[in-house]
Protein backbone atom coordinates (compact mmCIF):
# COMPACT_ATOMS: atom_id res chain seq x y z
CA UNK A 1 0.00 0.00 0.00
CA UNK A 2 3.03 2.16 -0.25
CA UNK A 3 5.52 3.44 -3.48
CA UNK A 4 2.82 5.71 -5.09
CA UNK A 5 4.09 9.47 -3.78
CA UNK A 6 7.04 9.60 -6.36
CA UNK A 7 8.29 12.21 -8.02
CA UNK A 8 8.02 12.51 -12.36
CA UNK A 9 11.60 12.69 -12.94
CA UNK A 10 11.71 13.97 -16.09
CA UNK A 11 9.61 17.26 -15.25
CA UNK A 12 12.27 17.70 -12.12
CA UNK A 13 15.26 20.33 -13.41
CA UNK A 14 18.98 18.64 -13.08
CA UNK A 15 19.10 20.50 -9.69
CA UNK A 16 15.71 19.79 -8.12
CA UNK A 17 16.29 16.02 -9.11
CA UNK A 18 19.82 16.16 -6.93
CA UNK A 19 18.42 17.40 -4.19
CA UNK A 20 15.71 14.87 -4.59
CA UNK A 21 17.95 11.74 -4.11
CA UNK A 22 19.72 13.77 -1.36
CA UNK A 23 17.02 13.46 0.53
CA UNK A 24 16.02 10.07 -0.64
CA UNK A 25 19.12 8.77 0.31
CA UNK A 26 19.43 10.19 3.24
CA UNK A 27 15.70 8.62 4.83
CA UNK A 28 17.82 5.62 3.74
CA UNK A 29 20.89 6.30 5.51
CA UNK A 30 18.94 7.57 9.23
CA UNK A 31 16.88 4.01 8.73
CA UNK A 32 20.02 2.24 8.40
CA UNK A 33 21.76 3.83 11.48
CA UNK A 34 18.58 3.48 13.75
CA UNK A 35 17.21 0.60 12.77
CA UNK A 36 20.21 -1.56 10.11
CA UNK A 37 19.44 -3.14 6.51
CA UNK A 38 16.61 -4.47 7.79
CA UNK A 39 15.40 -1.30 8.20
CA UNK A 40 16.59 -0.19 5.03
CA UNK A 41 14.79 -2.48 3.53
CA UNK A 42 11.02 -0.91 4.77
CA UNK A 43 12.73 2.21 2.76
CA UNK A 44 9.46 4.03 1.17
CA UNK A 45 8.97 6.71 -1.50
CA UNK A 46 6.15 8.39 0.84
CA UNK A 47 8.10 8.73 3.66
CA UNK A 48 10.90 10.37 1.52
CA UNK A 49 7.99 12.87 0.82
CA UNK A 50 6.95 13.04 4.42
CA UNK A 51 11.01 13.76 5.40
CA UNK A 52 11.22 16.55 2.28
CA UNK A 53 7.88 18.23 3.06
CA UNK A 54 8.49 18.80 7.01
CA UNK A 55 12.00 19.67 6.48
CA UNK A 56 10.97 22.42 4.17
CA UNK A 57 8.19 23.70 6.23
CA UNK A 58 10.28 23.50 9.52
CA UNK A 59 13.27 24.39 7.77
CA UNK A 60 15.55 22.88 11.31
CA UNK A 61 19.67 22.18 10.60
CA UNK A 62 20.44 20.04 7.95
CA UNK A 63 23.56 17.86 7.76
CA UNK A 64 24.94 17.55 4.11
CA UNK A 65 27.73 14.43 3.51
CA UNK A 66 29.32 13.04 0.15
CA UNK A 67 29.60 9.11 0.30
CA UNK A 68 29.32 5.83 -1.02
CA UNK A 69 27.03 3.04 -0.23
CA UNK A 70 26.25 -0.05 -1.53
CA UNK A 71 23.25 0.82 -4.24
CA UNK A 72 25.97 3.23 -5.53
CA UNK A 73 29.44 2.19 -5.12
CA UNK A 74 31.18 3.46 -7.74
CA UNK A 75 31.09 6.98 -6.87
CA UNK A 76 29.97 9.57 -3.85
CA UNK A 77 26.96 11.12 -3.99
CA UNK A 78 24.97 13.70 -1.74
CA UNK A 79 23.46 12.95 1.51
CA UNK A 80 21.44 15.27 3.35
CA UNK A 81 19.75 14.49 6.79
CA UNK A 82 17.52 16.61 9.06
CA UNK A 83 15.31 16.01 12.52
CA UNK A 84 12.10 15.63 10.51
CA UNK A 85 14.32 12.81 7.86
CA UNK A 86 14.96 10.75 11.09
CA UNK A 87 11.19 11.54 11.98
CA UNK A 88 10.11 9.77 8.61
CA UNK A 89 12.38 6.89 9.30
CA UNK A 90 10.75 6.60 12.52
CA UNK A 91 7.25 6.84 11.15
CA UNK A 92 8.62 4.46 8.11
CA UNK A 93 9.55 1.40 10.89
CA UNK A 94 6.23 2.24 12.83
CA UNK A 95 3.81 1.35 9.15
CA UNK A 96 5.67 -1.28 8.26
CA UNK A 97 5.61 -3.04 11.56
CA UNK A 98 2.01 -2.67 12.05
CA UNK A 99 1.22 -3.63 8.18
CA UNK A 100 3.12 -6.68 8.62
CA UNK A 101 1.15 -7.73 11.45
CA UNK A 102 -1.97 -6.71 9.48
CA UNK A 103 -0.82 -8.60 6.43
CA UNK A 104 0.02 -11.33 9.15
CA UNK A 105 -3.42 -11.60 10.69
CA UNK A 106 -5.62 -11.35 7.40
CA UNK A 107 -3.73 -13.38 5.05
CA UNK A 108 -1.39 -15.51 7.00
CA UNK A 109 1.45 -14.37 5.28
CA UNK A 110 4.95 -16.01 6.81
CA UNK A 111 7.46 -13.71 5.54
CA UNK A 112 5.23 -10.55 6.99
CA UNK A 113 5.20 -12.03 10.32
CA UNK A 114 9.22 -12.84 10.32
CA UNK A 115 9.44 -9.48 9.21
CA UNK A 116 7.42 -8.17 11.63
CA UNK A 117 9.23 -9.79 14.48
CA UNK A 118 12.62 -8.66 13.74
CA UNK A 119 11.15 -5.20 13.47
CA UNK A 120 9.13 -5.50 17.42
CA UNK A 121 12.42 -5.01 19.57
CA UNK A 122 12.35 -1.10 17.75
CA UNK A 123 8.93 -1.09 17.71
CA UNK A 124 8.64 -1.55 21.54
CA UNK A 125 10.40 1.95 21.42
CA UNK A 126 8.71 3.95 19.48
CA UNK A 127 5.77 2.88 20.64
CA UNK A 128 6.81 4.58 24.09
CA UNK A 129 8.05 7.53 21.79
CA UNK A 130 5.45 8.63 19.71
CA UNK A 131 2.46 6.62 21.87
CA UNK A 132 -0.56 8.70 20.23
CA UNK A 133 0.61 7.79 16.31
CA UNK A 134 1.29 4.37 17.53
CA UNK A 135 -1.96 4.04 18.74
CA UNK A 136 -3.44 5.70 15.76
CA UNK A 137 -2.06 3.26 13.06
CA UNK A 138 -2.99 0.26 15.23
CA UNK A 139 -6.46 1.28 15.78
CA UNK A 140 -7.29 2.23 12.36
CA UNK A 141 -5.48 -1.16 10.65
CA UNK A 142 -8.04 -2.82 13.26
CA UNK A 143 -10.92 -0.86 11.90
CA UNK A 144 -9.66 -1.11 8.24
CA UNK A 145 -9.19 -5.15 8.48
CA UNK A 146 -12.93 -5.09 10.29
CA UNK A 147 -14.03 -3.01 7.40
CA UNK A 148 -12.75 -5.39 4.70
CA UNK A 149 -13.40 -8.69 6.26
CA UNK A 150 -17.47 -7.29 6.40
CA UNK A 151 -16.98 -6.24 2.59
CA UNK A 152 -17.72 -2.12 3.46
CA UNK A 153 -19.42 -1.00 0.32
CA UNK A 154 -18.63 2.08 1.34
CA UNK A 155 -15.11 3.82 -0.06
CA UNK A 156 -15.25 6.72 2.09
CA UNK A 157 -15.15 4.92 5.26
CA UNK A 158 -12.16 2.22 4.82
CA UNK A 159 -10.48 5.07 2.63
CA UNK A 160 -10.87 7.69 5.82
CA UNK A 161 -9.31 4.52 7.69
CA UNK A 162 -5.83 4.81 6.21
CA UNK A 163 -6.41 8.60 5.67
CA UNK A 164 -6.09 8.91 9.59
CA UNK A 165 -3.38 6.76 9.84
CA UNK A 166 -1.26 9.66 7.61
CA UNK A 167 -3.13 12.39 8.65
CA UNK A 168 -1.49 11.23 12.28
CA UNK A 169 1.86 11.27 11.17
CA UNK A 170 1.95 13.88 8.98
CA UNK A 171 1.40 16.06 11.99
CA UNK A 172 4.53 16.13 13.63
CA UNK A 173 3.68 18.68 16.18
CA UNK A 174 0.64 20.62 18.17
CA UNK A 175 1.29 23.83 16.47
CA UNK A 176 -0.42 26.45 13.96
CA UNK A 177 0.08 23.67 11.08
CA UNK A 178 -0.50 21.02 12.51
CA UNK A 179 -4.28 21.16 11.07
CA UNK A 180 -3.34 21.72 7.43
CA UNK A 181 -0.89 18.99 7.69
CA UNK A 182 -3.12 16.77 9.38
CA UNK A 183 -5.74 17.67 6.46
CA UNK A 184 -3.06 16.62 3.93
CA UNK A 185 -1.93 13.43 4.78
CA UNK A 186 -5.44 12.29 5.54
CA UNK A 187 -6.65 13.14 1.56
CA UNK A 188 -3.21 11.74 0.40
CA UNK A 189 -3.69 8.55 2.61
CA UNK A 190 -7.32 7.94 0.90
CA UNK A 191 -5.34 8.66 -2.39
CA UNK A 192 -2.81 5.90 -1.88
CA UNK A 193 -5.41 3.21 -0.59
CA UNK A 194 -7.44 3.86 -3.47
CA UNK A 195 -4.84 3.82 -5.67
CA UNK A 196 -3.64 0.64 -4.26
CA UNK A 197 -7.18 -1.15 -4.37
CA UNK A 198 -7.49 1.08 -8.54
CA UNK A 199 -4.11 -1.34 -9.16
CA UNK A 200 -5.20 -4.26 -7.42
CA UNK A 201 -8.70 -4.49 -9.47
CA UNK A 202 -8.61 -7.22 -11.58
CA UNK A 203 -6.27 -9.56 -9.90
CA UNK A 204 -8.60 -8.82 -6.56
CA UNK A 205 -11.91 -9.70 -9.23
CA UNK A 206 -9.98 -13.37 -10.13
CA UNK A 207 -9.22 -14.19 -6.07
CA UNK A 208 -12.40 -12.95 -5.10
CA UNK A 209 -10.56 -10.77 -2.74
CA UNK A 210 -12.37 -7.92 -1.00
CA UNK A 211 -11.87 -4.78 -2.82
CA UNK A 212 -13.15 -0.99 -1.83
CA UNK A 213 -14.06 -0.17 -5.46
CA UNK A 214 -15.54 -3.98 -6.44
CA UNK A 215 -17.56 -3.58 -3.15
CA UNK A 216 -19.40 0.02 -3.96
CA UNK A 217 -22.46 0.99 -5.71
CA UNK A 218 -23.21 -1.98 -8.34
CA UNK A 219 -20.32 -4.10 -7.83
CA UNK A 220 -17.61 -2.19 -9.41
CA UNK A 221 -16.03 0.83 -10.15
CA UNK A 222 -15.40 2.52 -14.09
CA UNK A 223 -11.93 3.59 -15.04
CA UNK A 224 -13.69 7.23 -14.80
CA UNK A 225 -15.52 6.89 -11.31
CA UNK A 226 -12.33 5.60 -9.73
CA UNK A 227 -10.44 8.92 -11.26
CA UNK A 228 -12.72 11.12 -10.21
CA UNK A 229 -12.41 9.56 -7.06
CA UNK A 230 -8.63 10.57 -7.24
CA UNK A 231 -8.93 13.66 -8.45
CA UNK A 232 -10.60 15.13 -5.60
CA UNK A 233 -8.58 13.42 -2.88
CA UNK A 234 -5.19 14.92 -4.49
CA UNK A 235 -7.50 18.36 -5.03
CA UNK A 236 -7.85 18.61 -1.35
CA UNK A 237 -4.33 17.57 -0.45
CA UNK A 238 -3.37 19.89 -3.00
CA UNK A 239 -5.08 22.62 -1.30
CA UNK A 240 -4.22 22.21 2.09
CA UNK A 241 0.00 21.94 0.90
CA UNK A 242 -0.87 25.49 -0.70
CA UNK A 243 -1.88 26.74 2.93
CA UNK A 244 1.86 25.70 4.21
CA UNK A 245 4.33 28.74 4.23
CA UNK A 246 6.80 26.26 1.97
CA UNK A 247 9.68 27.88 -0.08
CA UNK A 248 12.09 25.65 0.15
CA UNK A 249 11.92 22.51 -2.54
CA UNK A 250 8.44 23.74 -3.23
CA UNK A 251 9.16 22.99 -6.91
CA UNK A 252 9.93 19.22 -5.46
CA UNK A 253 6.64 19.25 -3.73
CA UNK A 254 4.66 20.52 -6.35
CA UNK A 255 5.67 18.32 -8.85
CA UNK A 256 5.35 15.27 -6.61
CA UNK A 257 1.53 16.18 -5.90
CA UNK A 258 0.64 17.66 -9.17
CA UNK A 259 2.47 15.25 -11.43
CA UNK A 260 4.05 12.26 -9.71
CA UNK A 261 1.35 10.61 -8.55
CA UNK A 262 -0.32 10.69 -11.52
CA UNK A 263 2.52 9.63 -13.54
CA UNK A 264 1.93 6.24 -11.03
CA UNK A 265 -1.70 6.65 -11.81
CA UNK A 266 -1.04 6.17 -15.85
CA UNK A 267 1.54 3.23 -15.89
CA UNK A 268 -1.35 1.32 -13.44
CA UNK A 269 -4.24 2.57 -15.91
CA UNK A 270 -2.29 1.38 -19.23
CA UNK A 271 -0.61 -1.73 -17.72
CA UNK A 272 2.76 -0.10 -18.35
CA UNK A 273 5.79 -1.20 -15.44
CA UNK A 274 7.22 1.85 -12.67
CA UNK A 275 9.64 3.62 -15.22
CA UNK A 276 11.82 3.35 -11.93
CA UNK A 277 11.83 1.61 -8.69
CA UNK A 278 13.39 2.20 -5.51
CA UNK A 279 16.82 1.94 -5.54
CA UNK A 280 17.65 2.68 -9.58
CA UNK A 281 17.82 5.90 -11.02
CA UNK A 282 16.76 7.97 -7.51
Amino acid sequence: MFGYVLPCQDELKVRELREYRAYYCGLCRCLKKSYGFMGQLSLTYDMAFLGILLTALYEPDITVQDIRCMVHPAHKHMVKKSFYLEYAADMNILLSYYKCMDDWNDEHRLLKALYGRILWLKVKKLNKKYPDKAESIKRNLEKLAAAEKSNCSNIDYTAGCFGNICAAIFACHSDEWAEDLKRMGYFLGKFIYLLDAYEDMEEDKKRHCYNPLLASGNGEVTQEKAYQLLLMMMSEAGKAFERLPIIQNAGILRNIIYSGVWCRYECIKNKKAVPYKIGENI
